[in-house]
């Protein structure tokens, strides 16, 4: 049976379920699920739009706007930001990039409660799965909504902080950056705390400054933005760190010194200086165990390679050991 391109539910005929569709398509009728296009013409379009392009980063993702039931790309004001498999070298399962970031986009809405910018896969005219996400930071009438991240907050940059400017830096400090920013900070710091154990159990390794962003809302004040690039790096980086930045500053626990690698009292210390109720925070812990099995369901469904689900499915299990023990 086919598998609805963004919930990964089942379904009647390819494409996406009813609520996807409405999600993804803001309001209008149609989203469609195969493009016109192929990986090649994204490549091609970058290129030739390089200097007009504003997303950042090193993979091949462009921007595209919905006309007239058709997905285009498009050099300024776009609504969605496509992601194919990057033609650029990847360590492990390459092919696998997009089906896993969706993966996890999925798993932390449907499963942990995060709420994470809109986000589906697409076809390519070939057949080729890309991933697509809808654009946060845009209103329905298409004017921009201020947005910051980390980096910018923390007036982080290359040449402030030299080429590593966004690892430079550690958990505890965004604590204090979002401390700083938001009047609701009690609410948005159990934001900022999901999003960090999350990453760390599901494998992301680039967690860094700049993938952290508030923006205001209509009443003036700042927030949390939607979750966004959350993907278990791993899988395509086997070597790299555990996390993109040190849990603290200064403090190293016990658990760390006889382990080298973080836990359970590492994440509640961390929420502690946080300022956090703990048994908020050991709760959050909790569910990963609760909801394993939620976890294998979406995996099973997702569409990673045999390869790739059978390694996220064992580096889940192994983190799980470390925040959950209990569980195991």
């Amino acid at each position: 049976m086919p598998r609805c391109l963004s919930s990964l539910a089942d379904i009647a005929h390819e494409g996406y379920a009813g609520h996807a569709t409405r999600e993804l398509a803001g309001g209008r009728r149609k989203f469609p699920h195969r493009l016109t296009f192929s990986r090649s013409d994204v490549i091609d379009f970058r290129i030739t739009a390089a200097e007009h392009m504003s997303i950042s980063g090193v993979q091949d993702k462009i921007s595209l706007r919905l006309e007239r039931g058709h997905l285009l790309p498009t050099e300024s004001n776009g609504e969605y930001i496509l992601k194919p498999v990057p033609s650029g070298e990847i360590a492990h399962l390459k092919e696998d990039v997009p089906a896993n970031e969706h993966l996890t986009m999925q798993i932390a809405s449907q499963v942990f409660g995060i709420t994470t910018a809109v986000n589906a896969c697409v076809l390519f005219d070939d057949g080729e799965l890309a991933y697509i996400t809808k654009r946060f930071d845009r209103t329905d009438g298409g004017g921009k909504i201020a947005q910051e991240d980390f980096c910018q907050l923390s007036n982080r940059t290359e040449d402030t902080h030299g080429r590593n400017y966004k690892y430079d830096g550690t958990y505890e400090e965004t604590g204090r950056i979002l401390q700083r920013f938001c009047k609701a900070y009690p609410v948005e710091i159990e934001k900022l705390f999901r999003r960090i154990v999350f990453n760390y159990v599901f494998s992301n390794g680039d967690a860094h400054m700049k993938n952290f962003s508030l923006y205001r809302t209509g009443f003036g004040d700042h927030i949390m933005t939607p979750a966004y690039d959350l993907i278990a790096s791993g899988l395509h980086f086997p070597n790299e760190s555990r996390t993109a930045l040190d849990l603290f500053d200064t403090l190293e626990t016990e658990y760390f010194r006889g382990n080298g690698f973080y836990g359970q009292p590492d994440f509640m210390e961390l929420a502690k200086l946080y300022g956090m109720d703990p048994g908020h925070a050991s709760a959050f812990l909790d569910m990963f165990g609760v909801k394993r099995n939620k976890v294998a369901d979406l995996i099973d469904r997702s569409f990673l390679s045999n390869e790739g689900k059978a390694d996220y499915r064992t580096r889940f299990v192994e983190r799980l050991c470390t925040i959950c023990p209990t569980s195991t």
